[in-house]
């Protein structure tokens, strides 16, 4: 698979049947499928009603480009399987930081340097918690 590839129209457009399973239950399946596939530090985070674009992030991290690439491949074809929806991939050829958009499901796999440097989960949790900016704090 390649970027372009996903840049034209949606990975998976998801069934009636798969978008009607709540956020929790995709969250959870999405979740278990990134740990049983040896993704490192997989982190979730709630996010209803502090973002207009998602519900819920998930932060993995990937040991290699490689594997980076078999984790999106394997969150894109899971959606497939399951009728949820899964919109686009961004990041693919590079495999620093791949981008999986759920629609209201981000999924964020990262390499170890990557993840350290943006700190996603810590940035949002911030946010989360105190309703502004995290990155005011941030050191």
């Amino acid at each position: 698979m390649n970027e372009t590839a996903f840049s034209e129209g949606p990975v998976s457009p998801g069934t009636p049947q798969g978008r009607a399973v709540p956020v929790a239950q995709r969250l959870e399946a999405l979740t278990a499928f990134l740990t049983e596939h040896k993704a490192g530090d997989v982190a979730s985070l709630e996010l209803s009603g502090e973002t207009a674009f998602a519900e819920a992030m998930i932060v993995a991290t990937a040991g290699s480009m490689r594997q980076a690439q078999a984790l999106a491949d394997g969150v894109a074809e899971l959606c497939r399987e399951r009728g949820f929806e899964c919109l686009r991939i961004e990041g693919y050829a590079a495999a620093q930081w791949i981008l999986v958009d759920c629609n209201d499901i981000i999924v964020h796999i990262l390499l170890g340097p990557a993840r350290e440097l943006y700190r996603l989960e810590d940035l949002w949790g911030r946010a989360a918690r105190s309703g502004a900016s995290a990155t005011e704090d941030r050191p």
